[in-house]
């Protein structure tokens, strides 16, 4: 059975969806960017449906300021103690003993650095948000993966013989790729690394090797400051450009790497 569950935080009210189901460890979907609940092509709600199918009671919410909740919407970063919120109503209304968070992109991201405040036992993390934006072109390891894979295919020199090429375009992607990634301290990509090398919770990370935004994170996972983290998270990479992971195909995927992870014992505390 589905319901809506109303629960409150900081004098404003957040809507979240209960799929029941007998299991004792629950699955917390997180939505990425501005997304409400039901997710991109109804992606999180045909999940949730599928999931408490297979055994496990799911949860998912909007945040503040997002869809029926009310409140206003500070983004991904400051959304703590509404995943802290949702996970307190799942218990509650569940009883699971156990939960594992999904969170796609900047939820992804979210989950990493505040799961341990909400009490949260275990991570899955599809395609998570590590560069933030500079200006409108992709991010650089993007641009190095599609500017190659261009360069490898005969039209696009044909192009450029018949002048449909934009140069200016082509010569600013070509200055971005060959940027160095910045070892700034407060590089979103060394504050993650740090987040997830610092967990106690099993993390699994799934990319969907030609999005954009996997291409960014695989590339900053090659960097030391991932050293810890590397050792520790499980990676699954997909053979997809679909960022939500769209197609039948690709959510077919997605619920055997979901329902792994929720399957497994959990993890021994580490020292």
């Amino acid at each position: 059975m589905r319901r809506l569950i109303a629960f409150p935080l900081a004098g404003e009210t957040l809507l979240g969806t209960f799929d029941e189901a007998p299991g004792g460890t629950g699955l917390l979907l997180v939505s990425g960017g501005n997304e409400i609940r039901i997710g991109a092509h109804r992606g999180m709600a045909l999940l949730a449906q599928r999931v408490a199918a297979a055994g496990h009671p799911v949860f998912r919410f909007d945040r503040r300021g997002i869809g029926d909740s009310t409140g206003e919407n500070r983004g991904y970063a400051s959304s703590a103690d509404d995943i802290a919120a949702a996970a307190a109503a799942f218990r509650a209304e569940s009883g699971v003993s156990r939960i594992i968070a999904y969170g796609n992109c900047d939820a992804a991201t979210a989950l990493a650095f505040y799961h341990r405040e909400a009490g949260i036992d275990g991570l899955i993390l599809a395609n998570p948000w590590a560069v933030e934006p500079t200006d409108a072109l992709p991010p650089a390891a993007a641009i190095r993966a599609r500017y190659a894979e261009k360069l490898r295919d005969p039209n696009t020199w044909l192009r450029a013989l018949r002048g449909g090429l934009d140069f200016g375009q082509f010569a600013k992607g070509l200055r971005k790729a060959a940027r160095r990634p910045s070892q700034a301290p407060e590089d979103l990509a060394i504050r993650l690394a740090a987040a997830l090398a610092a967990t106690e919770a099993p993390v699994t990370v799934l990319l969907a090797a030609r999005d954009n935004t996997a291409l960014a994170f695989a590339d900053a996972w090659k960097r030391p400051a991932f050293d810890t983290a590397r050792t520790r998270a499980t990676l699954h990479t997909l053979d997809s450009a679909s960022h939500s992971f769209a197609s039948a195909a690709d959510k077919d995927w997605l619920f055997a790497r979901v329902t792994e992870a929720l399957a497994a014992d959990p993890a021994i505390p580490l020292d």
